[in-house]
């Protein structure tokens, strides 16, 4: 497969129009007639944008919209959330990607009890058949559904069939001789491997939210910060980095940030605090996407606050460095 082109979301002007459908039970008969892929979508990396393409071939063959199926939350995230990997996409996130990649509508599926004790046939004949109406579907030949993931490629093989829809194989994307997959993002995020990350992904690795009310602590220390509450229990990435903020001016405005639960001040809440150069403006209330550029260190304890301001004052000088030379 030849990958799409390498994009950062804000860089891009697209006034493609995505329908966000919430669940099943806001499917109308206007929905009905579709091409269809199922899955995580959990980065919208390399992989997913080729099965994307794919996706979109036959849509336009046929002459119809492409509808990806989701889950919120993630069925790991249901059966072991304390053992979940780690999301590299908020459901925001994710469909911000999905947009730029052409997908016309996103059916979100909540994944509960009553979802996961769905039979596979169940699941086939509720979503696919009576709610989208499917014409063709892609999915991995290793792609398990239902209850007690009794439903596979060959079940959706046999329903296709009889329900009148063809169904794919999705293409595999090979890179450096492994698959691209969501594991083998979070890995390269969790090594502080930015680089390849963005390789994988095709764009800069990015996270997205509101700038928020803190304690200003950072203020007073000459070093004030804009505070972004990033609604995970945890991170793929955790550390100090040099990073790129979008969203408030037209120019990228470069910075030093920190990603983690400040253990110097007794912190516990996963927090993503931004310091920005040569910038004093106030943005409380922004909607902004932080790049992560380069990593600079681990997050680390400090024995004094005067120390910790110490250390940034390094970081903020490594950064510069980082940002003015970024490969």
């Amino acid at each position: 497969m030849v990958a799409p082109d390498g994009i950062g979301f804000r860089s891009l002007n697209i006034k493609h129009i995505m329908e966000f459908i919430r669940n099943i039970s806001q499917l109308r008969s206007h929905h009905q007639g579709c091409v269809a892929t199922i899955g995580n979508f959990d980065g919208v990396h390399l992989g997913h944008q080729a099965v994307l393409q794919q996706l979109r071939t036959k849509a336009t063959e046929l002459q119809l919209p492409m509808v990806v199926i989701i889950f919120e939350p993630q069925p790991m995230e249901f059966f072991a959330p304390n053992n979940a990997p780690a999301r590299l996409t908020r459901l925001r996130e994710k469909l911000i990607a999905m947009r730029h990649y052409g997908v016309d509508r996103v059916l979100c599926l909540h994944f509960n009890a009553s979802l996961a004790a769905l039979s596979a046939n169940a699941f086939i004949q509720q979503v696919l058949v009576k709610g989208l109406g499917i014409r063709h579907l892609v999915v991995g030949d290793d792609f398990h559904f239902g209850q007690k993931r009794q439903g596979n490629f060959a079940t959706l093989q046999q329903a296709g069939k009889e329900y009148g829809f063809t169904v794919e194989s999705q293409h595999t994307f090979i890179l450096g001789k492994e698959r691209v997959s969501s594991t083998r993002v979070r890995q390269a995020l969790m090594q502080g491997e930015l680089n390849a990350a963005h390789e994988l992904l095709n764009r800069p690795y990015m996270m997205c939210g509101r700038v928020r009310y803190g304690k200003q602590m950072g203020r007073t220390i000459g070093f004030p910060t804009a505070n972004i509450f990033l609604h995970r229990q945890v991170s793929p990435l955790n550390g100090v980095f040099a990073v790129t903020l979008h969203g408030v001016t037209k120019k990228p405005l470069p910075g030093v940030a920190n990603l983690g639960t400040r253990p110097t001040v007794n912190g516990h809440q996963l927090l993503l605090e931004v310091h920005l150069f040569d910038f004093d403006r106030t943005i409380y209330g922004h909607y902004v996407e932080v790049e992560f550029v380069r990593k600079i260190r681990d997050e680390q304890r400090f024995a004094s606050i005067e120390a910790l301001k110490q250390q940034i004052e390094k970081d903020v000088q490594s950064a510069r460095d980082a940002l003015h030379s970024p490969v």
